[in-house]
């Protein structure tokens, strides 16, 4: 265990289920004390129940929509009304779907992934940065995606936002080093977060270096490195946790969407 994370005060966006739950039992079970956050009450509720019942750590519901500056605001509040502090802040939350090719999306398409996912992580982390500020430091952890710097079919608007989040751990650093607060960036590789079948998973694996599609899980370890007294002289950093697929040369079978789903020229 990490001992510097004992009774630290850690809000994780989206961990109502699939990466952000795995990291807020994980710092749970670091001695944490976690602001479980997602725009689904029922999914707060089931991992807020399963760390309260775990017997390590303990969790408050933290229900808001990442992409709306009031929610967020009065979820800051909450967790400052209820432990005075916060010392670690995971911007997990983003969305994937719906999954659409570039000709057959549409702004409303493209501005709800970019509110969500890239608006979002500046949304969260301009109150808690204040608060870290005042208190003498802190560690901003952001979620990146192999996406920010490779390509998937289907993926515009989320690979832009994506990168625009490797663009914004970088400027964050920059700003907020002088106030002790890190910021740094996690990149999941091909993780299962929908309970894939085996032959899905043994497809998405079979051209991952370590063989594998990666779990929640396995995100955990990097992410309380980054947040601990360990990663103190670390900041703007990029850490992937990737099974070593984007140190190929061959390309891991990651797309969803084949060329030949693409919309046809008659249909345009």
């Amino acid at each position: 265990m990490y001992e510097s994370l004992q009774d630290k005060v850690v809000i994780v966006t989206g961990a109502g289920k699939g990466i952000g739950r795995a990291l807020a039992e994980r710092f749970a079970g670091e001695g944490c004390k976690v602001a479980v956050n997602d725009v689904d009450a029922d999914a707060v509720a089931d991992t807020v129940a399963a760390i309260n019942g775990s017997g390590t750590g303990s969790a408050m519901a933290a229900v808001a929509d990442v992409s709306n500056g009031d929610q967020v605001n009065a979820m800051v509040d909450s967790v400052m009304a209820e432990h005075g502090r916060v010392d670690v802040l995971m911007n997990n939350a983003g969305i994937v779907s719906p999954m659409l090719h570039f000709f057959e999306a549409d702004e409303a398409w493209w501005r709800r992934i970019i509110d969500v996912n890239l608006t979002g992580h500046f949304l969260v982390s301009h109150p808690v940065a204040r608060i870290m500020a005042k208190q003498g430091g802190g560690s901003i952890i952001n979620m990146s995606s192999g996406g920010a710097t490779r390509a998937h079919r289907a993926f515009t608007a989320y690979d832009a936002t994506k990168g625009g989040i490797e663009a914004l751990t970088r400027a964050m650093a920059l700003d907020l080093g002088p106030y002790n607060i890190r910021v740094n960036a996690l990149m999941p590789g091909s993780i299962d977060t929908s309970g894939l079948g085996p032959e899905d998973r043994a497809l998405r694996g079979e051209n991952v270096p370590l063989g594998r599609i990666g779990e929640p899980s396995d995100m955990t370890g990097a992410a309380m490195f980054l947040a601990s007294d360990d990663a103190t002289y670390i900041t703007g950093d990029v850490i992937r946790v990737d099974g070593g697929m984007l140190s190929q040369q061959r390309s891991a079978t990651v797309d969803i969407m084949p060329p030949a789903d693409f919309p046809k020229l008659e249909d345009l």
